[in-house]
């Protein structure tokens, strides 16, 4: 019986809690229907209260952990699928770059194989030209090269060595008038010693006579480019050596390079004139005369 009745007021408690007021209705069992009001104490109305408030504050923060959980599941999905995405960027980035990788190997293999063709046809073109080189024509060894010229004394005049060919460079004011192939007073002479120097030293050697302008030069409709002026001025010496020393065709040739071989730069006036030249280049291969 004391049992029966300690769970009969547990019940009652319960039932305050839930409704909030001070008083339970019960029914003891086997007996009638009959409200039997239970008073509490002020004092154990507080204890209940004070449960009752502990109990909905750990509920709400349940509820807010549970919100917080739920707003991290929520960011964790969208960084899983932020990083699928990127997956998926990467893996295509990866096969574009695997596609260009393969064409450019396909380009390597077509430039290995255009180079290997060229190769031999310029292997072919020296075997041909090897056996089809003319009689009276021969290579050297350009040892004479080390002799010294005069030329290198005279004013205007410059010599030095350029790998397998000697290169004597006079000054175009020297030779000529401004922008034209007329020789200066006196550039007759200096280019009859000049030519004298190389005849004597190089009497087979074939020789390039080089012309070189600024690219500042005054154009006119006779000589409309750099090309024009510095092929009419290199003529000019070719002619020279002709008629002066009786040099052979074949042992002369002529070339303008017009303004694209400067030796320093054009922005100053100093560098122009130093740029406008005739040069005189003695090659190893020479020509036997008969």
């Amino acid at each position: 019986m004391p049992f029966r009745y300690a769970t009969t007021v547990l019940l009652m408690l319960v039932a305050l809690v839930a409704t909030g007021c001070g008083r339970v209705v019960f029914t003891p069992k086997g007996g009638p229907p009959q409200a039997q009001p239970i008073a509490l104490s002020p004092q154990q109305q507080q204890q209940l209260a004070a449960t009752q408030q502990q109990l909905q504050q750990r509920a709400n923060a349940l509820d807010r952990d549970n919100q917080e959980l739920e707003a991290l599941l929520a960011q964790s999905r969208q960084q899983e699928q932020l990083m699928r995405d990127q997956t998926v960027a990467m893996q295509q980035q990866l096969q574009a770059t695997t596609d260009r990788l393969a064409a450019m190997q396909t380009d390597n293999q077509k430039l290995l194989a255009d180079k290997q063709q060229l190769q031999n046809r310029t292997q072919a073109l020296t075997a041909s030209a090897s056996v089809q080189q003319p009689v009276g024509a021969e290579i050297r060894a350009n040892n004479t090269l080390l002799k010294p010229l005069q030329s290198a004394n005279m004013a205007g005049v410059s010599v030095r060595q350029d790998g397998d060919t000697i290169r004597v460079t006079i000054a175009g004011d020297t030779l000529f008038a401004p922008g034209s192939p007329q020789f200066q007073p006196g550039a007759d002479q200096l280019l009859r010693s000049v030519a004298s120097d190389l005849m004597s030293n190089y009497p087979e050697h074939r020789i390039g006579i080089e012309g070189h302008t600024d690219s500042q030069t005054g154009l006119s409709a006779q000589y409309p480019t750099p090309h024009h002026l510095s092929v009419a001025q290199a003529t000019v010496v070719y002619e020279q050596l002709r008629q002066s020393f009786g040099a052979a065709p074949e042992q002369l040739f002529v070339i303008g390079h017009g303004a694209n071989h400067p030796l320093v730069s054009n922005a100053t006036p100093a560098g122009q004139a130093q740029n406008r030249r005739i040069e005189l280049v003695v090659y190893p291969e020479t020509t036997r005369r008969r």
